[in-house]
């Protein structure tokens, strides 16, 4: 699944369309690219892209290191601590973060849905090897990552529907690839109250993760993955779906009373 920005080539007209284009160009499977690269992706002119990318990069939206490679600059993640996402939901989550961490000793995520895909909003690792597909800001699909799985379960039926409703592309042997096995598999989310998932999207790895309720509604995921194919990780989902209700518990706490946050 692309992690480019949807700008449709043919709308790509105005200024701020196509300077849009430039920055949703890179992800995080692509952090930095070429001038030339940066142009392919985003549909543009070279001679177009040499222009905007230098203005970004006088803005600090985009840097360019020694060998000519553009990735996103400090403004663009100044920017990005402001949004709710980012800064709110990230800053309410750490303490609950740490704590799972700190029981379980693996990589802990916490994932929101940002359309039809989770996305990586925070991270706590002590593995520096852990794959690309992981990082903070990755996209990754609903059904099939933990996280992803949990946030889909307890999601509204009409967008089961819509996601099982589009292709479900398989990343190894072990993907839910129709929509029969998909709802089967999320029905027995729900009865669990956690998902389970052993490489379904990344070959080596296991994750188990909770959904993070708010009022009744899903906002959140929290997961624990390994990535040596360890196959004990439910011993911590006591302490993970204490993490996930914690945490939804002091979003309604802030949500009823924001001067408390």
């Amino acid at each position: 699944m692309s992690n480019v920005a949807q700008f449709p080539k043919s709308t790509a007209k105005s200024v701020t369309a196509r300077a849009l284009a430039v920055l949703g160009a890179l992800s995080a499977q692509e952090p930095s690219m070429t001038l030339s690269q940066l142009a392919r992706v985003a549909g543009l002119p070279v001679a177009t892209v040499y222009r905007l990318a230098g203005e970004l990069e006088e803005g600090r939206f985009l840097q360019r290191d020694a060998a000519g490679r553009y990735s996103l600059g400090v403004r663009m993640w100044e920017m990005g601590l402001l949004t709710p996402v980012h800064g709110h939901m990230r800053e309410v989550a750490m303490p609950f973060l740490l704590n799972l961490q700190y029981e379980c000793r693996e990589t802990v995520q916490l994932a929101v849905c940002d359309g039809v895909d989770a996305v990586y909003i925070e991270k706590l690792t002590l593995d520096t090897k852990t794959p690309v597909q992981s990082r903070i800001g990755a996209r990754i699909p609903l059904h099939a990552t933990a996280v992803g799985q949990a946030i889909l379960a307890v999601s509204d039926q009409s967008f089961i529907d819509v996601i099982s409703g589009m292709p479900l592309p398989r990343f190894t042997d072990n993907t839910v690839t129709t929509p029969r096995a998909l709802n089967k598999l999320l029905e027995q989310v729900r009865d669990q109250g956690f998902a389970h998932s052993t490489e379904e999207y990344v070959a080596g790895s296991t994750a188990i993760a909770a959904p993070v309720m708010v009022n009744g509604k899903v906002e959140a995921a929290i997961g624990i993955v390994n990535y040596e194919l360890r196959d004990d990780l439910e011993i911590y989902v006591p302490q993970m779906l204490e993490a996930a209700a914690g945490l939804g518990h002091r979003l309604e706490e802030l949500a009823a009373n924001p001067e408390s946050h």
